[in-house]
């Protein structure tokens, strides 16, 4: 059974869709065994309670840089034996030291079909304003591997969701959510821990 680790920074909604996913039966070859959290007093750790999931907070305002605030996330995820780390709604930036320490085996949910909408300013609403700006009629939402390139990781699922003409940042956000990211994030966190994603040449290929 692998050790899956989730960091988050705020309310924990993937976080949500990985326990539920859980709960279902859904990912056979893992476990959730730790919540951290960059921010104390966020609705995550309650749902990790709830669950009741051990959870921890390394809170970013503690550390002098990225760098510190990284070397004590690294410890942790050794402490706790991570065999997969997953980021649901972390938002907080981290050194390579961490990614590198954890080759392919840390994941993060994107909500846009990376390479389009990604990389640094890409984040929550400011996704969605980007997308209804450009008038685009395709969005949705991609996991892929985390390394030491913003959003630049190998792609390991991804799922489409159409743009409606009345969208708002928010109606659109939230459908990517509920079609998209809580779908495919438990999704790939299953295939992981069942071995079934390989990376070749810094592509990552899916046997399902």
């Amino acid at each position: 059974m692998k050790k899956i680790v989730v960091l988050v920074s705020g309310g924990g909604t993937n976080l949500q869709a990985l326990i539920d996913a859980q709960h279902r039966g859904e990912i056979p070859g893992g476990e959730i065994t730790c919540v951290i959290s960059s921010k104390p007093g966020v609705y995550a750790l309650e749902r990790a309670a709830k669950a009741g999931i051990p959870s921890r907070v390394i809170d970013r305002k503690e550390y002098a840089d990225s760098k510190a605030f990284s070397g004590a996330l690294l410890e942790a995820l050794q402490e706790e034996q991570a065999d997969l780390v997953i980021y649901a709604g972390f938002m907080t930036i981290v050194d390579e030291m961490v990614s590198r320490a954890f080759p392919y085996k840390m994941m993060n949910v994107h909500p846009s079909l990376i390479p389009s909408f990604c990389g640094k300013g890409y984040y929550g609403l400011h996704v969605h304003e980007a997308v209804l700006k450009s008038g685009v009629k395709v969005t949705g939402a991609t996991v892929h591997f985390v390394t030491e390139v913003c959003d630049g990781g190998p792609i390991i699922l991804q799922q489409p969701v159409f743009v409606q003409n009345d969208d708002t940042p928010e109606t659109l956000q939230k459908r990517v959510m509920e079609q998209a990211e809580w779908k495919i994030l438990p999704k790939a966190a299953a295939l992981f821990c069942a071995g079934k994603i390989k990376v070749e040449n810094g592509i990552a290929k899916v046997y399902e």
